[in-house]
């Protein structure tokens, strides 16, 4: 989208299941209380991600989120906020590693090209927990109830969309086009 459109990304920390324990959750166990097929969306979520050329793996629990967000933040602060973000994606959902635990974000922050050391410190001292908070109140002020949803002004589409589709929407948002391309200077 930023090769054809005049965007700015900013990524904004969402509350996605903020009670999950630091040990995680089956996904089962995480929707006990709806009638899911737990089987259908991960099925569904892998297609998606499969259209979209991303990697998607055979992920079985769900973990705690908030402190990925903060060291998204730090990183963010750092210059290599969308490297880590992918990075972090990438231990979450294809290799199903549990984001909640400080050794595993050390080790994603250091794959990110960041001091794993450093992000230890960070997460210890919990440096950009103000900076989330800020995020999941701004979340629920824009009415988010799921991610990915995108934002531009007050306007919001939710959910992970094809290419085309977020063309259309950007469009509709009245967003300018990149005329070849490339980035604009300045």
């Amino acid at each position: 989208m930023k090769k054809d459109y005049k965007i700015d990304v900013h990524w904004t920390a969402f509350p996605l299941h903020p009670d999950t324990p630091e040990e995680g959750l089956t996904l089962e166990e995480l929707f006990a209380d709806r009638p899911v097929d737990v089987k259908q969306i991960m099925a569904h979520l892998k297609r998606v991600a499969e259209d979209a050329g991303l990697p998607f793996g055979e992920r079985k629990k769900t973990f705690n989120s908030r402190l990925a967000q903060e060291l998204g933040k730090w990183a963010e602060s750092e210059g290599r906020g969308e490297v880590f973000h992918k990075a972090v994606f990438r231990a979450y959902f294809v290799e199903g590693k549990n984001i909640g635990k400080i050794q595993v974000l050390a080790e994603v922050a250091e794959r990110a090209g960041l001091s794993g050391n450093e992000a230890r410190k960070v997460l210890e001292k919990r440096d950009f927990r103000e900076a989330v908070d800020l995020d999941w109140s701004r979340s629920k002020d824009l009415g988010v109830t799921a991610v990915p949803t995108f934002v531009v002004g007050q306007r919001a589409l939710v959910g992970a969309q094809p290419y085309e589709k977020l063309a259309q929407w950007m469009d509709s948002c009245k967003v300018g086009r990149r005329r070849d391309g490339t980035p604009e200077k300045g």
